[in-house]
């Protein structure tokens, strides 16, 4: 039961994984540095943590680009 339940935790992290590695090619940032994508990563996590306002305007980004894909 414990070995079941631990595969599927995996395949969960792994899907989420393969999800979130999509976003970065969605993002159009591919072939881009691992440490340049890190480093944008943690400094609009900053600034989403510092400004409601800032978050939303971050929101607002990827509601237009998913949206975008569905046309």
């Amino acid at each position: 039961m414990d070995r079941a339940r631990r595969s599927d935790d995996r395949k969960k992290d792994t899907r989420e994984k393969i999800q979130l590695g999509g976003l970065i090619v969605k993002a159009g940032l591919r072939y881009e540095k691992r440490a340049l994508l890190l480093g944008m990563l943690i400094d609009a996590a900053e600034r989403a943590r510092a400004s409601e306002a800032e978050r939303e305007r971050f929101a607002a980004i990827g509601t237009k680009a998913f949206s975008d894909e569905r046309e």
